[in-house]
């Protein structure tokens, strides 16, 4: 029988409820004054955009540039790819560790979550900025900060996929008195498989997107040019690295998307 009565009213929150609402509406503003919000320099900043643009189109397509900038490019998807790659790889065995119940105490899993929490605390043109310090200026910076960033996002991921899995193979295993190292072999990798291909992919969009501007810091690929062009007002060759910049990602985000529809596709 179809539920034809209205639906009621809005109710009046608590006092302890309007309390809340009140303390957000105040750290809102709170916040809005820390970060130096200003509505009059928002009006104001069309007229300057506007002759930003004027000065960066068209964007520098000289074929010198385009080359130069090609290979910076190159490098930053190198950079991406490399630091992606070991950092899912090492990922694994940092997940186990972190998977509750699977194969280690509490102490181990906590210890490890609080490590990973820490390594995704810190954001990756940090890291960038340590490993500079650690082995210098250049790509092997951007690649060990890229490695580690994805440790911090995989390894959670990794550990939050097995956690997930159906228990009952798990459970069967027991059973027959198998190991828990076993019973992760046999049982939890196997039916976590497709969500790690997936967390890798995503992993591997967020390197791209990060190595893009690991250059700023010294870390090698196409953000160093980005910086030079705005530090030395070359609005036009700073335009067209944006633009590379976006066509690599937009095209990498729609690899990813498709990978993931097949690949996890087939598994199933």
């Amino acid at each position: 029988m179809t539920d034809t009565s209205l639906p009621a009213r809005f109710e009046r929150p608590s006092a302890l409820s309007f309390l809340g609402y009140a303390a957000g509406i105040l750290i809102f503003f709170w916040a809005l004054n820390g970060a130096g919000f200003s509505l009059e320099k928002v009006l104001s900043s069309p007229p300057r955009f506007a002759d930003f643009a004027a000065r960066a189109f068209p964007p520098n397509l000289d074929p010198k540039v385009l080359e130069r900038l090609g290979w910076k490019m190159v490098e930053t998807l190198q950079i991406a790819f490399a630091g992606a790659a070991i950092g899912v790889i090492l990922s694994l065995p940092v997940a186990l560790l972190a998977t509750r119940g699977l194969i280690f105490g509490s102490v181990i899993t906590t210890t490890t979550r609080t490590v990973l929490s820490f390594i995704r605390a810190v954001p990756d043109i940090a890291w960038a900025l340590v490993f500079v310090v650690a082995v210098g200026l250049g790509p092997f910076a951007g690649v060990l900060a890229i490695t580690i960033d994805t440790i911090g996002f995989c390894g959670r991921f990794f550990a939050d996929d097995m956690e997930a899995v159906d228990k009952g193979p798990a459970e069967g295993l027991t059973a027959t008195g198998a190991r828990r190292l076993d019973i992760a072999a046999c049982a939890t990798l196997p039916a976590s498989a497709p969500a790690f291909v997936s967390t890798s992919l995503y992993a591997f969009e967020k390197a791209v997107r990060s190595s893009t501007i690991l250059g700023l810091v010294g870390a090698g690929g196409i953000g160093i040019e980005l910086k030079v062009g705005f530090d030395l007002f070359d609005y036009p060759t700073a335009m067209t690295v944006i633009l590379m910049i976006a066509v690599v990602v937009i095209l990498i985000e729609a690899f990813s998307t498709w990978a993931r529809k097949s690949i996890i596709g087939e598994q199933r």
